[in-house]
């Protein structure tokens, strides 16, 4: 490769260099790396090659002797901060870096003439008030503000250290590259001056404000840019509530070096350090999440290139059968993002509605028609009492008197808590639904045993019952309604993903057509037709909820 030859190209007078492992970014300096031992040390110059996946970078400049005792510190500041900042560049593609170029050019206010553009572009900065007059509508205040202060916070090389007033053009390019393109050690010391300017040992209590005002921002800015797929503030619960329930489950992940998760009051006191929030930060990935999304929507910048993760295009699935029907949803949008996020991959994309109590009836027979033979689904429910709470069915339910589905299903709480309760491994007593039999419980269940449910709702619509003393068996999850035994108050059930092949063949004949004869037979010697209500409804078209 030429590039190769090129960063081999040496001026030894003829002396033979010695191998060794120096860094292609230093020169490679021969012996150990950063060590100037051997012969046949560069006299005049060195050529410095940055290689990333999509660019490479030729740096030449004049290497004087008194230098080479540097080892790995040879380089000047001037190029040091150059180096760094091509390396934060070069993560983004050609058309990314044309995006960013013109953002910062917008909010710098240097995108008039050409000639100004190209002899300042150095020297222009963006200060706060840039900031919040191109974020006023799309980003709540507060985050903008956090925003200016992670974007300050980065120190450059060979300027003062401290919080700059104003972001130059390197310090705008590092922060785009470290939360959005970075690991959690690159992203941390931006979080931590965005949580508070200050830095250092931080608080419960602002560790929670913080993530509040980041779960707040990505539900403004996805409703203000239109990119909540049909869910909308108007067909959705409250999400105010929802915002603080998603934090408070996020922050329930914060584990202090000695394992221990203060909870409470205790946890809004404690004082937490950079490493603590830097291991928060790589076990809970709505956080960088979130922060990609605020920053690219909010900014309005790298929102429509193909670097997207399937984590942010499928943050929030598309809704369906809700439109034009009146709906409003138990399910709030902070809930929704985090119960899509513990859906298996290829169940995030789409959320149809099944059955809705308010639309099609409290009647259980209502419920089987509706939701038999449709594929995965979640079912939510509201009690008398305002709790909500649900499960996840991995597979298609069946009217049989056996436990079904597998170890994906899980049970979740919406509200007052927000919380998905996995498989534990101590039993298969997954998902259940059976109708009309006189030996076996009647009814629609999920984890635990028969009578002793983790969410039971009964065939005698409107009973139902939580047990969990001190835990459900297959879920450990606690009692999720306000009280055992409960009355429901309102039910909806959720297709995910695509529905199965036989969910959408039109015509197709019910299971109680097929053998009418046994059928009559049956009803001439009185046994009624238990199963007549579970019969399926005609198929409608399914609706395109999406905005456009």
């Amino acid at each position: 490769m030429e590039y190769q030859q090129q960063a081999r190209a040496r001026e030894d007078e003829g002396k033979e260099m010695p191998q060794g492992k120096g860094s292609p970014q230093t020169g490679g300096f021969p012996g150990k790396a950063g060590s100037p031992q051997g012969k046949g040390l560069w006299k005049t110059k060195v050529t410095v090659v940055s290689i990333q996946p999509s660019v490479f970078v030729l740096h030449e400049r004049p290497l004087p002797q008194a230098d080479k005792a540097l080892g790995l510190k040879v380089e000047k500041m001037g190029n040091a901060e150059s180096n760094a900042y091509q390396n934060h560049l070069s993560r983004f593609l050609p058309e990314e870096q044309s995006d960013i170029d013109g953002l910062f050019d917008t909010l710098s206010g240097s995108s008039g003439s050409a000639g100004a553009k190209n002899a300042k572009a150095a020297k222009k900065t963006v200060t706060l008030a840039a900031l919040q007059a191109h974020t006023r509508e799309p980003l709540p205040e507060p985050m903008t503000a956090r925003l200016y202060n992670g974007m300050r916070s980065i120190d450059l090389p060979g300027k003062s250290s401290g919080l700059s007033e104003q972001i130059a053009k390197e310090q705008f390019v590092i922060f785009m590259s470290n939360l959005l393109k970075g690991n959690a050690d690159e992203k941390i010391s931006i979080i931590m001056r965005m949580i508070a300017k200050t830095g250092g040992p931080l608080k419960g209590k602002q560790i929670q404000e913080f993530t509040e005002d980041l779960i707040t921002s990505v539900v403004h800015v996805l409703s203000y840019r239109k990119e909540l797929k049909g869910w909308s503030l108007e067909n959705t619960r409250d999400s105010s509530s929802g915002v603080k329930a998603l934090a408070s489950e996020l922050l329930s992940e914060l584990k202090l070096p000695d394992g221990t998760k203060p909870v409470g009051s205790q946890l809004l006191e404690t004082n937490f350090d950079q490493s603590v929030i830097e291991d928060w930060v790589y076990r809970v990935p709505q956080i960088s999440v979130f922060l990609s999304v605020v920053i690219r929507q909010g900014l309005h910048v790298l929102h429509s290139l193909p670097d997207q993760t399937n984590d942010i295009l499928n943050l929030v699935p598309h809704c369906k059968g809700i439109k034009g029907r009146g709906v409003v949803s138990l399910f709030d949008i902070p809930a929704i993002i985090y119960i899509n996020s513990h859906l298996p991959a290829e169940m995030q994309h789409k959320w149809q509605l099944l059955f809705s109590s308010r639309l099609h009836g409290e009647s259980f027979s209502q419920l089987c028609a509706h939701i038999v033979n449709k594929g995965p689904c979640l079912v939510i429910i509201r009690d008398l009492d305002g709790f909500l709470f649900g499960g996840f069915a991995s597979h298609s339910w069946e009217v049989k008197p056996q436990f079904q589905g597998d170890n994906r299903c899980f049970l979740f709480s919406v509200f007052p808590t927000l919380a998905v309760y996995t498989y534990t491994g101590y039993n298969d007593h997954y998902m259940y639904l059976n109708h009309g039999q006189q030996t076996m419980p009647n009814g629609l269940g999920m984890g635990g045993q028969h009578g002793y449910f983790g969410l039971w709702i009964d065939s005698d619509y409107g009973k139902g019952h939580s047990k969990a003393k001190p835990r459900c068996t297959t879920y450990n999850s606690p009692q999720l309604s306000a009280k055992e035994d409960f009355t429901l108050d309102a039910m909806e059930v959720w297709a995910v993903g695509d529905a199965p092949e036989s969910a959408g063949k039109k015509g197709k004949k019910s299971i109680l057509d097929v053998d009418p004869q046994a059928q009559a037979l049956l009803e001439m010697a009185g046994k009624s037709r238990q199963s007549e209500g579970l019969r399926e409804p005609m198929e409608e078209e399914e609706d395109d909820d999406d905005e456009s």
